[in-house]
């Protein structure tokens, strides 16, 4: 199964946490998630939209903090869990699951102080107009990631179910200044890719992980990185 159709099944939203985020995967869930609120700061009383919130780990995540928050993804299936998992956390009154379209998004012109987009650039048909699309409903800031052309996620990109667009950090910079919105700050990281990490357990992940952030933080290394979060802000 390929595609939209592979994505929006039940049994990929009821498996999706628990093959990506158990064993070594427990590593990237929390750095995903400290790079999140690392580049949004305190979200108390910001509203904030997720573009393909999937089952909500992020939206949970900041809903808890204190953001009013809306989660927006094409499967329903994914949406459920993320209601699930907001009901589990005491934070329904924070946040707001939708269906919709990322191409087509149903709000006003800087409805919202932040919007969000974990796991979605590498997926995308037409960058170009999703990332129009998250400035326009911004007043302040997009925050989204990309997995990179130059670097391990070469091996084995063509084998993920549904595919993924590399980005080279030139294209990153065009799709920005096309969307009218100034690059603040950029981080780089994961040299070895998240499907390594996925296949060890959590307690090995911890010492590759050592290594890995070591050659990182070389220049030579930064480059390799296979993944790189981008925080910009409404010009």
């Amino acid at each position: 199964m390929k595609g939209k159709e592979w994505y929006q099944a039940d049994d990929v939203a009821e498996e999706y946490d628990a093959k990506r985020f158990s064993r070594g995967g427990r590593l990237i869930d929390r750095r995903e998630k400290q790079a999140v609120l690392d580049a949004i700061g305190p979200v108390e009383d910001r509203s904030v939209l997720e573009i393909a919130c999937g089952t909500g780990r992020f939206t949970v995540m900041m809903a808890e903090r204190g953001a009013d928050i809306v989660g927006l993804d094409i499967s329903e299936a994914m949406l459920a869990q993320g209601r699930a998992k907001a009901h589990k956390a005491g934070v329904d009154d924070h946040v707001e699951f939708m269906r919709g379209d990322a191409a087509r998004l149903p709000f006003p012109d800087d409805h919202f102080d932040t919007v969000v987009a974990m796991r979605f650039f590498h997926l995308a048909p037409t960058p170009r107009k999703f990332m129009a699309e998250m400035a326009r409903v911004s007043k302040e800031q997009v925050f989204f990631d990309t997995f990179n052309d130059f670097s391990t996620r070469v091996l084995y990109n063509r084998l993920l179910p549904m595919g993924s667009h590399l980005y080279g950090r030139d294209e990153v910079h065009d799709l920005l200044d096309s969307a009218g919105l100034e690059l603040a700050d950029a981080e780089h990281d994961f040299v070895l890719p998240y499907g390594f990490y996925r296949k060890i357990p959590d307690a090995m992940a911890g010492q590759f992980r050592r290594l890995d952030t070591a050659i990182g933080g070389s220049s030579l290394g930064e480059k390799l990185c296979s993944v790189s979060w981008w925080n910009a802000r409404v010009e």
